[in-house]
């Protein structure tokens, strides 16, 4: 695992992922990281933002596993895909953004799974694959729904359109990584 983020470039990535969603909304355009804002996290690094309501609930999540570029602007990048592109919700609105908590998450480069039994959870996320077939869990799901290890492999089958027990099948692929999740709270 990289070396924690500072936590000024962690308060900055909330707030750029916030802007980027509202000038998306109002303008319509991404914001450009080095044009419209400094850099300020120009390591490469994957990276998921979720948006939540008040109470929890989840409100969009989309992310890139693998580095395609600097962190700051795939944060702004993927924060405005989980406003607008999260096939399982309607867009956010401009009101509605001011709502939200946002919740970044920055990932490490998935390996395969050493074993099972080496699964923490709470640290590990997983990805689970097998044909066309592709499943994510992020480190802090399991946590949040109070799942073992077992659960959580199953969970993340489902997920991949597989069945629970896919996992243990030959040609099920598992891989492993872990994430530095911070967030903040809805604003009032």
């Amino acid at each position: 695992m990289p070396a924690p983020l500072p936590p000024p470039v962690r308060k900055g990535l909330l707030a750029l992922a916030r802007r980027a969603i509202s000038v998306y909304l109002s303008e319509g355009r991404r914001l450009a990281v080095g044009v419209d804002c400094p850099s300020i996290a120009p390591e490469p690094r994957g990276a998921f933002v979720t948006l939540k309501r008040r109470g929890g609930a989840l409100r969009g999540c989309i992310g890139t596993i693998l580095p395609s570029g600097p962190l700051d602007e795939t944060v702004a990048r993927m924060a405005v895909s989980a406003a607008v592109e999260d096939p399982r919700f309607p867009s956010v609105s401009p009101s509605e953004l001011q709502t939200l908590s946002i919740e970044i998450s920055a990932l490490t480069v998935p390996e395969p799974m050493r074993a099972v039994e080496a699964i923490e959870v709470g640290r590990h996320g997983l990805i689970v694959s097998r044909g066309g077939r592709k499943g994510l869990l992020l480190p802090q799901v399991p946590v949040e729904w109070g799942w073992d290890k077992q659960t959580f492999l199953e969970q993340t089958c489902l997920k991949a359109g597989l069945p629970r027990g896919g996992w243990r099948e030959p040609g099920t692929r598992i891989e492993w990584f872990e994430a530095e999740v911070w967030g903040e709270e809805a604003p009032e």
